[in-house]
């Protein structure tokens, strides 16, 4: 089992957030499945998320990059909104990842 601590929107090369909210979810969900990747895992070894935003109004997009990105059986989530992330973040995800 591999507990992934929470992942911004982050550029791993230029260490920026992009404009756009999309473009940081779609972004900080590479960076976990990069980190999946890296331990041995694929995407559909997550069963557990933990999805932070920083406006609930963003949910829908998270819905749509999740529905283009996951294939079903879905891994859980929970969504929670907070005032503020790192660096202005404006999403952060969390993941379990349960290896064969």
């Amino acid at each position: 089992m591999v507990f992934l601590s929470g992942q911004l929107g982050l550029d791993p090369v230029s260490g920026e957030l992009p404009a756009s909210f999309e473009a940081q979810c779609r972004q900080a969900f590479r960076n976990v499945f990069a980190i999946v990747k890296a331990a041995g895992g694929t995407p559909a070894d997550i069963v557990r998320q933990t999805v932070y935003l920083t406006d609930l109004d963003n949910f829908g997009v998270v819905n749509k990059v999740m529905s283009e990105i996951f294939s079903a059986p879905y891994p859980a989530r929970s969504c929670v909104q907070i005032s503020a992330l790192p660096k202005g973040g404006l999403i952060e995800v969390e993941a379990t990842v349960v290896l064969d």
